[in-house]
C-alpha cells in the first residue's frame, strides 16, 4: 500500500500555542531516525515524538467523513485544511484504518521498519487548528485518531513510500480497541489488564493500564482535550 510522506516545522497555531501540527507532503527522501524523519519538528516533547511515538499514520479514509462533519456544523472557513497532514500525522494512505490496524503490527517502509505502538490521544491543540472547543473529544469518541509508531530499523523513505505488513503479532489487540478500553469504555479492569499485559504496547500506555488499575478508576482527561483555562 502507497502512503504519502509529510513533514512539518513548528508554526504559531493561536495565540501562546505553537506547534508542528500542520504537516506538508516532503518533496525528497528522508531518513527516518529512531526518533522520527529527518527534518520534522515535534513541539511538546513530552507527548509527541521520542522513541515509542516516532511516526504518525493518519488514514485518508476518514477526511470525507470529517468534511461532511464541518459542513454540518458550519465551519466551512476551516474545510480547507482538511487535506493530509491537517491532523499532524507522518504518513497517510488508505486501506487500512484503527478497526483493522493492530497492536505489535510490523511494516516494511521504504528502508526503515516499523512497528505500532500505541493509539494517538488528541489534544487541545485540535480545537484550535479546527475552531470548534470540542473537537478534540469528537475525535477520541469516535475513534478516528490514528495511531504512533516506533521504528525498530532506521533507513531512507519516498515522498510516496509503500507500507507493507511484516508481522500481527496483536490481533485480537485492534488500534480502535486498545483506543476504547483506555477511552471509551469506562472501567474496563479486564481489557486494561490486557493492555497492561501486552508487551508490544509502548510503555507509557502500559504504564497507564496499569495505574488505571491500581487506581480502580481512568483518568480525567480534561486538561489534554480541552487545555488550560
Amino acid at each position: 500500500m502507497q502512503v504519502l510522506v509529510l513533514a512539518g516545522k513548528a508554526r504559531p497555531l493561536a495565540p501562546g500555542i505553537d506547534s508542528a501540527i500542520d504537516k506538508r507532503p516532503v518533496g525528497d527522501g528522508l531518513f527516518c531516525h529512531r526518533t522520527g524523519l529527518e527534518g520534522d519538528v515535534q513541539v511538546s516533547t513530552r507527548f509527541h515524538g521520542g522513541p515509542e511515538r516516532a511516526l504518525h499514520y493518519y488514514p485518508a479514509e476518514h477526511y470525507p467523513v470529517w468534511r461532511q462533519w464541518f459542513e454540518g456544523m458550519g465551519l466551512s472557513g476551516r474545510a480547507s485544511l482538511l487535506v493530509p497532514g491537517a491532523f499532524g500525522e507522518n504518513l497517510s494512505g488508505s486501506g487500512l484504518t484503527e478497526q483493522e490496524a493492530c497492536i505489535g503490527d510490523v511494516f516494511r517502509l521504504g528502508d526503515a521498519l516499523v512497528q505500532i505502538s500505541q493509539p494517538r490521544s488528541p489534544c487541545y491543540k485540535l480545537n484550535a487548528r479546527f475552531g470548534h472547543d470540542s473537537f478534540s473529544v469528537l475525535m477520541q469518541a469516535n475513534g478516528r485518531t490514528g495511531w504512533l509508531l516506533r521504528v525498530l530499523e532506521e533507513g531512507w523513505i519516498t515522498p510516496t513510500a509503500s507500507l507493507e505488513l511484516v508481522e500481527r503479532p496483536c490481533p485480537g489487540m485492534s488500534v480502535r480497541r486498545a483506543g476504547d478500553i483506555v477511552f471509551n469504555r469506562g472501567f474496563d479492569a479486564d481489557g486494561l489488564r490486557e493492555l497492561a499485559e501486552t508487551e508490544q504496547l509502548s510503555d507509557s500506555w502500559r504504564k497507564k493500564a496499569a495505574d488505571y488499575l491500581a487506581a480502580g478508576r481512568v483518568s480525567d482527561w480534561t486538561m489534554r482535550l480541552l487545555g488550560p483555562k
